[in-house]
């Protein structure tokens, strides 16, 4: 009988004591079904070197996120870790000033090699890491296979190169259905984050920095390497007419039809579209490269719109094992996970082999990366600076001008003006 209790009294022991050390790590983010999976598949994991933790994510809209994120922070009910793409997170730390700076826990994180300097400048703001980058977004520049073999021509590496492609894609027929429906590029205009998107897209492709605002909040569109990629930009609208007449009108859900109906034959395509089009749409007729080369003297890229990350508020309820938990999402079982629920990874030793061509592209980070700069980081007053641009080369694009140099000068000193006053407040 003694023998009998002393059994279950240390049993009651052992489970008091497994309860006592049981944490659980909650984590918010707005990846839907795909970061729960991917976040528990991690959560498992992680529990294999430390018993009794388990990891519970909560995926929320994008606009609620924001909205619990900050009131937590501010309220001192914080989730232990956030993750979301950079640019979000930086509006977190704009508003509440309360995320812990990483730097240190990356520095502690073992090899590390794989991220590259503009993964590490995209993570940071105000001085500090807020973010372990973890998810690259990737863009690259897409040509459909069949259409360049139709007109003899193979992908375009320079700018020269894509305008003669695409006034084949135009006039030859690549399609082979006898009527002449295609264009040279799919590209959207309507709003400004579909115009300015697409020159974002040229300009850091091409391997430039900036597209309106430098990272002082200087305009750099007349600087002469941006004003030749502006003016060759509008042309395509204009002058060369590579694109649908109605582009004008289109955002992301047109152009996205204009693509997925096989009319245009250049188009960008970003790491999220490629397990779709590999399978129906295109059907895997289409090659995936950096954007075209604009100048000798810099290397085309990919571009990194945007990196997802891991954060920890200062106030996290764990906040040690929190910072172990983010680590560990850049181990290789953590990356494989995220490479096969959501699609991106910064990882360069996962498994891929299973993957097409156009993915593994993407998933080996096989091109040269050029991160995009987030100007709304740097001056608040940017979106409204970036609506007036907007408008100012949608008029070009229904009006063109008839000097192009004169009007990149033109809209130059008009930008300059309304940022300095926009920076007053």
């Amino acid at each position: 009988m003694k023998t009998i209790t002393r059994t279950i009294a240390l049993l009651m022991t052992t489970t008091l004591a497994g309860m006592a050390n049981a944490e659980e790590l909650v984590i918010w983010h707005d990846l839907g079904d795909n970061g729960i999976n991917w976040f528990q598949a991690a959560g498992e994991e992680f529990a294999k070197t430390h018993p009794g933790v388990t990891v519970t994510s909560v995926s929320y809209p994008t606009d609620q996120w924001f909205g619990r994120v900050i009131s937590s922070i501010n309220t001192d009910t914080a989730p232990d870790l956030i993750y979301n793409n950079y640019e979000r997170v930086i509006r977190i730390e704009s508003q509440t000033e309360r995320l812990m700076d990483l730097a240190d826990v990356l520095a502690g994180a073992g090899d590390t090699s794989f991220l590259t300097d503009a993964d590490k400048s995209v993570a940071s703001y105000g001085g500090k890491m807020i973010i372990l980058p973890t998810q690259r977004v990737q863009m690259g520049f897409g040509v459909r296979t069949s259409w360049l073999e139709k007109v003899g021509e193979s992908f375009p590496a320079t700018w020269e190169d894509a305008k003669r492609v695409a006034a084949k894609f135009q006039t030859d027929d690549p399609d082979g259905n006898g009527q002449a429906d295609t264009f040279g590029f799919a590209l959207e205009a309507a709003k400004p984050r579909d115009l300015i998107h697409m020159l974002d897209l040229f300009m850091f492709g091409s391997g430039l920095r900036h597209t309106l605002i430098d990272q002082d909040g200087e305009v750099v569109i007349d600087e002469p390497q941006h004003a030749q990629v502006l003016v060759e930009f509008m042309k395509t609208f204009t002058e060369y007419g590579f694109v649908a007449p109605d582009t004008i009108n289109h955002s992301f859900g047109e152009m996205y039809q204009v693509i997925e109906g096989g009319r245009a034959g250049m188009f960008r395509v970003g790491d999220w579209n490629v397990k779709k089009w590999d399978a129906e749409a295109l059907n895997g007729d289409f090659t995936v490269g950096p954007w075209p080369a604009h100048f000798s003297d810099r290397e085309s890229a990919v571009v990194i719109g945007g990196m997802r990350g891991v954060a920890v508020p200062e106030n996290s309820p764990h906040k040690d094992l929190a910072v172990e938990f983010a680590q560990f999402l850049l181990t290789n079982p953590a990356q494989q996970g995220a490479l096969e629920n959501v699609g991106a990874a910064v990882r360069d030793d996962l498994d891929i082999a299973d993957l097409s061509e156009r993915r593994q592209y993407f998933a080996g980070a096989k091109g040269n990366l050029n991160a995009y700069d987030f100007p709304e980081s740097i001056a608040a007053w940017y979106p409204e600076l970036e609506a007036s641009y907007h408008r100012a080369l949608l008029d070009a694009i229904s009006n063109p001008p008839s000097d192009w140099n004169a009007f990149v000068s033109e809209i130059a000193a008009q930008m300059r003006a309304e940022a300095e006053e926009l920076a007053k407040g």
